[in-house]
């Protein structure tokens, strides 16, 4: 091993899941707790993307690929530790993320169809139309045993999931806590 392999990495913490299920709510809310740097990958989307997917068209992997890359550069070009929301469907764009100069992790907030569904329903300020939603199902992989990650189900409220997820992934919240 040599000395740049054995130097602490920093960590990147992905809050992956299907549209719907609170990745940018939870994912934020990590952020603030652990006072690391937060990104939402929605913001990443090229204005073909956006537009792609507010149609009712899922995207194909050749139209994440640049998106995927964006994330991973982002990880790479953010000093210390980070959170990002991606929806990182596949082991596949998971790969992509992991190959990032991080320990990359990912926290999967995981519900049941009908549940994300109703929240897709309720929600007005959001490009992703609920239609997508089987089609994201479908998609999605679930970590695998060598994937550096937890499944948390969204049964609770959002402090619950993030005070879950701090206390599974082993993570240290702030010294000091801003308050909003």
């Amino acid at each position: 091993m040599n000395a740049s392999s054995s130097a602490k990495r920093k960590t990147a913490v992905v809050v992956m899941g299907v549209a719907g299920c609170g990745k940018s709510t939870v994912g934020q809310m990590l952020a603030r707790r652990l006072g690391w740097p937060f990104a939402e990958a929605d913001n990443f989307h090229s204005a073909a993307n956006v537009a792609k997917m507010a149609s009712g068209t899922p995207l194909t992997d050749d139209d994440r690929r640049p998106w995927l890359e964006s994330l991973r550069q982002w990880i790479d070009d953010t000093p210390g530790d980070s959170v990002m929301t991606c929806s990182a469907l596949r082991r596949s764009y998971r790969d992509i993320l992991r190959g990032a100069q991080a320990n990359v992790r990912f926290l999967h907030l995981s519900g049941t169809e009908a549940s994300i569904g109703a929240r897709m329903a309720a929600r007005a300020d959001h490009y992703m139309p609920a239609s997508l939603l089987a089609s994201q199902i479908a998609t999605l992989e679930s970590l695998e045993s060598d994937e550096d990650g937890v499944v948390i189900e969204i049964n609770g409220r959002p402090e619950e999931i993030v005070a879950s997820a701090i206390k599974v992934l082993g993570l240290r919240e702030a010294e000091a806590k801003q308050s909003s």
